[in-house]
């Protein structure tokens, strides 16, 4: 493997890779597809030959490789050399530039940072909360990475917990998907299968972590304030019916625009009432549940609050492209002189991807675009976690990155 380089291919079979070197901080991905297991992980060994034993490696594994989860993770650690191996799996994995939907494939980033201290919390089904959050409190790392089993753990429970516990730091990561809706999802910890709950990753040393989440939706109308609401049922925005406002948002709308917000409509709720002004990254977008034409209220998927600022939003493909690549733009933006991005895990919503698209590789393609070939590692969620406005939170049909940052000495 070559330092900066990136493989892309669109048929069936998927392979990429990328490699960074910066300030001292040296990380390598790939991804392959397979007909079996065994041929998809020694792609990736292959790939890696050339890289030094990682402090931390990161493995995703497509879940059609279920019955051999624990074969994946014994051949890596035994090829890479790596100890502290944690991820999940996904209903299809993403690697650098690629996103394997069609054939299965296994997705493996190594991390090495100056100072690096991966502490690794196991949250197993059934597991209480608090010890674990304990550990979190204590641990005084600058980030953390979650990744939970949705079929044998309540999430929200645990980014709550983990909100109030590990407080001012980033908090990304998803839920491990499957193609089977019964079971088969799986989240990885110290190199093996854990039974289910969840696996925390605390990162401490000499990086920056920075992160995207793209909710990918366009407001429409004018940001409103919220008169009256009770729990999740908005009465009135601006002193006017909700519903009322809501019509006259989309009476508002051109045609082609009317079309598209009517399929998909959703709202957003501002997280910071201390801003002058609202953009893109402020709100927290979930979907209007319904409205009720008798008493002109609205019900969304949230819990607003009297004087929250509300704005109406819809989601499609043009809209998600629009804002993932406008997240990107900002965050490249933002990045001081010297300050390179060295590595990515990317969780992206599994509404996503070429069925969202129509195209392959959508997500992993705009990161490679906009900033280079970047190690990259993930999957597809059926759940993304990540901050907003400096909140966290656990989303859908998102897009949730976690950038690693470092500087050239």
């Amino acid at each position: 493997m070559t330092t900066g380089d990136v493989t892309r291919e669109t048929t069936a079979a998927h392979a990429g890779e990328a490699s960074a070197d910066t300030g001292g901080a040296v990380t390598v991905a790939a991804v392959h597809s397979g007909p079996d297991w065994k041929s998809a992980t020694d792609a990736v060994l292959a790939s890696l030959a050339d890289a030094a034993t990682p402090d931390l490696g990161l493995v995703f594994i497509d879940s059609r490789f279920a019955d051999h989860y624990g074969d994946v993770l014994a051949r890596l650690r035994k090829g890479t050399g790596v100890s502290n191996l944690v991820g999940a799996s996904g209903e299809a994995v993403i690697g650098p530039g690629v996103e394997a939907q069609i054939e299965p494939a296994v997705s493996f980033l190594g991390v090495s940072l100056p100072g690096l201290e991966a502490t690794t919390i196991s949250l197993p089904t059934g597991a209480p909360l608090e010890p674990a959050m304990e550990r979190v409190a204590a641990a005084g790392a600058r980030a953390w990475l979650i990744f939970a089993d949705p079929f044998s753990i309540d999430a929200e429970p645990l980014v709550r917990a983990m909100e109030a516990r590990a407080r001012d730091v980033p908090l990304l990561g998803g839920l491990a998907s499957s193609h089977d809706m019964r079971g088969g999802a799986a989240v990885f910890a110290g190199g093996e299968v854990q039974a289910g709950g969840a696996v925390l990753v605390g990162l401490k040393g000499e990086f920056n972590l920075h992160s995207i989440v793209a909710q990918g939706a366009e407001p429409i109308g004018q940001p409103w304030t919220v008169t009256a609401c009770e729990g999740n049922i908005v009465r009135e925005l601006g002193s006017r019916p909700a519903l009322e406002v809501l019509q006259d948002t989309l009476a508002s709308l051109d045609p082609e625009t009317r079309a598209r917000a009517q399929r998909n409509l959703l709202v957003g709720l501002a997280m910071d009432e201390y801003r002058y002004q609202h953009g893109r990254g402020d709100y927290l977008v979930r979907n209007v549940m319904g409205g009720d034409r008798e008493s002109g209220a609205i019900s969304v998927n949230a819990i607003p609050r009297v004087g929250q600022t509300f704005q109406f939003q819809f989601r499609d493909a043009a809209a998600a492209d629009e804002d993932l690549r406008a997240h990107l733009a900002i965050l490249k933006q933002r990045l001081l002189p010297g300050e390179t991005v060295v590595g990515a895990v990317l969780c992206a919503c599994n509404g996503r991807g070429q069925g969202l698209f129509g195209t392959p590789h959508h997500d992993a393609q705009a990161l490679a675009d906009a900033l280079g070939p970047v190690p990259t590692a993930g999957i597809f969620a059926s759940g993304e976690i990540g901050p907003v406005a400096g909140t966290t939170f656990l989303h859908g049909f998102t897009a949730s990155i976690a950038l690693l940052t470092a500087r050239a000495r």
